[in-house]
């Protein structure tokens, strides 16, 4: 139980290891920094959970992730400007008891997520 992340990068079919993430507690336009990371190797926190089932509460959130950033970093040639910057996922938890899973697919141009379990 908790809250955890994984990314993958569609562009060159990989985990996004190294992109850096930001998890916000929010609350109407405020914003409560609650952790910040660099994706391993399998596109993951290193720490395991981002919030354990006693620090999860309800109430919303918001994952920062830097993708321009993350793709720059691998050689990619974007515009200026990029099309894509920084992708900002903004989610409800209404049941802290079960697990939520914000994995994120991103390439520098699109990007997709869902609740996974």
């Amino acid at each position: 139980m908790g809250l955890s992340t994984h990314v993958l990068d569609t562009m060159h079919g990989t985990p996004a290891a190294g992109m850096q993430v930001t998890l916000y507690a929010t609350d109407g336009d405020a914003l409560k920094l609650l952790k910040q990371f660099a994706l391993n190797q399998d596109g993951r926190n290193p720490d395991g959970l981002l919030l354990d089932a006693t620090e999860l509460q309800r109430g919303t959130y918001r994952l920062v992730f830097d993708v321009a950033a993350y793709f720059k970093a691998r050689g990619v040639v974007l515009p200026e400007p990029n099309f894509l910057n920084q992708v900002s996922l903004d989610f409800g938890v209404a049941t802290p008891g079960q697990h939520y899973h914000v994995p994120l697919l991103v390439s520098p141009w699109s990007y997709s997520t869902y609740r996974g379990s």
